[in-house]
């Protein structure tokens, strides 16, 4: 049985990884953080997880095997340092390990890195792209929710050479992704505003794009593509849809032998599926699947590609959850079998 700590428990991302965490048969949750809520136990705080009745803390008072941060950015690193340089196992879902990079970190994010001897160590936790490494690592940087459906949307193509070098993602988020305490000086604050509205934000280059850049470059052999990254909100709980466009480097491949790669490329990965027909976002609701679809467009010789994940899930605690898995040497599907709610 693995001990397990959550810090930052009462944030969207923390709250759903105790959620999982629960139903997972070798893990333990026993030791739970949030500065707001310390001192009470978890059901007061969040009576839905009637069953996870911890005490919530300032920080890790217990032994633990691995901890999990749902705290932001910056915060994150913070935190988890002192317990990476005891040897307990990591996983951040901030952005604090994402960028090998220090100085692209502290120009994106517009900080001081906390804890910048410990980045070389890290592994960027997209399972489907890093499954050894992330095997052998104490510390796992957890994809940003837009980079993960991004990445998947896009990662046979361009590591199979079939797209040039530019590419264009277009995603929308529910509002879920923009965290518990939302966007301080957004519209999306108020659910009269955001109802019935779509917004887009980030277009002068959106943290996430950071991240892409750099996974997408790793694929393509070390030469960073032209990416541009354009998010939205729209008025739904959780969900990503992304919607790729790259230029083909052959005009004349056919829809039929692009799934053919993405087929092969994905074979025997338990969360990722090519779809017949474009996935809709409900289709992943409260999982850790991802929805792929494929599709050419022949009279413009581009490839579209549309991916579905759960921001909350794929997008954050559960692919924490795929990662630890494969840290500890557990089926990867382990505590994580739940199918879509839907409708």
């Amino acid at each position: 049985m693995v001990k397990i700590a959550i810090i930052g428990v009462t944030g969207y991302a923390g709250s759903e990884l105790a959620r999982i965490l629960y139903g997972h048969p070798e893990a333990q949750i026993v030791a739970v953080t949030s500065r707001q809520a310390a001192g009470k136990r978890l059901p007061e705080v969040l009576p839905y997880l009637w069953p996870i009745d911890v005490p919530v803390t300032q920080g890790v008072e217990v032994s633990v095997d691995v901890a999990f941060s749902a705290l932001p950015s910056g915060a994150s690193a913070e935190a988890l340092a002192p317990l990476a340089k005891a040897g307990v196992r990591c996983v951040d879902i901030a952005a604090d390990f994402r960028l090998k990079d220090v100085a692209e970190y502290e120009a994106t994010y517009k900080t001081k890195h906390p804890a910048p001897e410990l980045v070389p160590q890290a592994v960027y936790g997209l399972t489907e792209l890093h499954r050894e490494a992330l095997k052998k690592t104490k510390i796992v940087a957890n994809p940003g929710c837009y980079p993960a459906g991004a990445l998947l949307a896009l990662a046979p193509a361009v590591k199979s050479g079939l797209v040039r070098d530019s590419v264009i993602m277009d995603s929308k988020s529910g509002i879920s992704g923009a965290g518990r305490g939302g966007l301080a000086t957004s519209i999306q604050d108020h659910y009269c505003e955001a109802d019935e509205n779509l917004v887009p934000y980030g277009l002068s280059g959106h943290v996430h794009l950071a991240e892409i850049s750099q996974e997408l470059g790793l694929l393509r052999g070390g030469q960073r593509p032209r990416a541009t990254f354009v998010p939205h909100r729209i008025p739904m709980v959780r969900g990503i849809i992304s919607t790729c466009y790259a230029d083909l480097a052959d005009a004349s491949l056919t829809t039929e032998k692009v799934r053919e790669a993405y087929c092969e490329f994905y074979k025997g990965e338990p969360f990722v599926r090519v779809t017949p027909d474009a996935p809709s976002a409900k289709q992943t609701a409260g999982t850790n699947f991802c929805l792929v679809y494929p599709v050419v467009d022949s009279r413009a010789g581009r490839l579209i590609v549309v991916s579905a994940i759960d921001n909350l899930g794929k997008g954050a605690a559960g692919q924490a959850v795929q990662n630890m898995n494969v840290m500890f040497g557990f089926p990867e599907e382990m505590g994580l079998r739940a199918i879509a709610i839907y409708p």
